[in-house]
């Protein structure tokens, strides 16, 4: 599941994604646990707010949803990874994402609201679907069906494979990237291959 917030992330133009040299990927801790909550508070206040919920019984609500996907990504991806995105050296979000198996599946990205909208998003897709594509391994990952950053995705190549509710479950086949010698890695992506 992709979260609709983190599309803001993901409409910067290439050139401004090429110049975040300074993103990196760092396996979460227990440490971190206040961090992701805020991370994901952040994507989902707006949608209590705008019900017109005071943010004092908003915050317990959120923290409770928080610790409800926390533990639904562990057990449903046991050999996911659960990643801070570090931007030289502030925490900036969380990218979830889990390379098990014959096909790489995108869990979660979000960013922090300060970070979004910059480009820091598109780059780490770009870096993730070019890995993928060195790896010769299709992609897949869940997206709210009313959020614009399938615009992002279809320009990456994926396709619609399906639904869920309110996802759409989009797939991108094994194949080379069309840019792929335009983005460098990100530190810490290919962790998980070492």
């Amino acid at each position: 599941m992709l979260d609709p917030s983190a599309a803001e992330s993901m409409t910067a133009d290439a050139s401004v994604c090429a110049s975040h040299d300074d993103i990196t990927l760092r396996a979460a801790t227990d440490a971190d646990m206040d961090f992701l909550r805020d991370v994901f508070s952040s994507t989902r206040m707006q949608e209590f707010a705008s019900a017109g919920m005071p943010v004092e019984q908003a915050e317990p609500l959120l923290a409770s949803q928080f610790s409800i996907q926390h533990d639904y990504y562990r057990r449903h991806y046991p050999h996911g990874r659960f990643d801070i995105i570090v931007r030289g050296e502030k925490n900036v979000g969380r990218l979830y994402h889990d390379w098990h198996g014959d096909v790489a599946q995108l869990i979660d990205i979000a960013l922090l609201p300060a970070y979004r909208g910059a480009g820091i998003g598109t780059r780490l897709m770009q870096a993730i679907v070019a890995e993928a594509a060195r790896k010769n391994m299709p992609m897949r990952l869940y997206v709210e069906f009313n959020n614009p950053v399938r615009t992002l995705y279809r320009r990456l190549g994926f396709v619609p494979a399906g639904e869920n509710g309110v996802y759409e479950l989009m797939r991108r086949d094994a194949m080379p990237f069309e840019h792929e010698g335009t983005w460098a890695p990100i530190k810490g992506l290919s962790n998980h291959f070492q």
